[in-house]
């Protein structure tokens, strides 16, 4: 049985300085979890498919959690929950949301493809580490997940 620290992450998000504040969140938060990124959607459907430059699964493993951000190049958020959905084993594959996005049309839409969490990107660091750990204990510690 693994660990929460174990649990592998796919951070999909294109903004370098949200990549930087949320990894550096995990850190201050104490969680060691693995965080894999990529910057866009096409990019995010090639990792988990393992294809192309991810086809290594012991480079590239499957997350155990998909953090979205719905703003992406190439294929928006919403588009690669809609793939991942369709996907036989992949669909299993918890998805938070993370935007800046309080759009009802954004929310509504995200959650009628699935989605398992829509949460706002804080702008205050210290808002980000409670969330990060609030990720931490509901999806890493507390959840049960499915086989993949």
């Amino acid at each position: 049985m693994m660990t929460a620290s174990e649990y592998k992450i796919l951070l999909v998000e294109d903004d370098s300085n949200d990549i930087l504040f949320i990894q550096r969140a995990f850190r201050q938060a104490n969680l060691n979890n693995s965080i894999y990124i990529v910057r866009n959607g096409d990019d995010a459907v090639a990792y988990l498919s393992g294809e192309g430059m991810y086809s290594s699964r012991e480079t590239y493993p499957l997350p155990l959690l998909i953090l979205l951000d719905l703003k992406l190049p190439c294929r928006s958020g919403l588009e690669v929950l809609k793939w991942l959905r369709k996907q036989p084993i992949l669909k299993r594959i918890p998805v938070v949301i993370l935007t800046s996005s309080k759009e009802y049309i954004d929310v509504n839409n995200a959650y009628d493809l699935g989605v398992n969490s829509y949460l706002l990107k804080p702008v205050k660091f210290e808002a980000l580490i409670k969330m990060v750990k609030a990720i931490d204990i509901f999806w890493l510690q507390l959840n049960e997940y499915p086989s993949i």
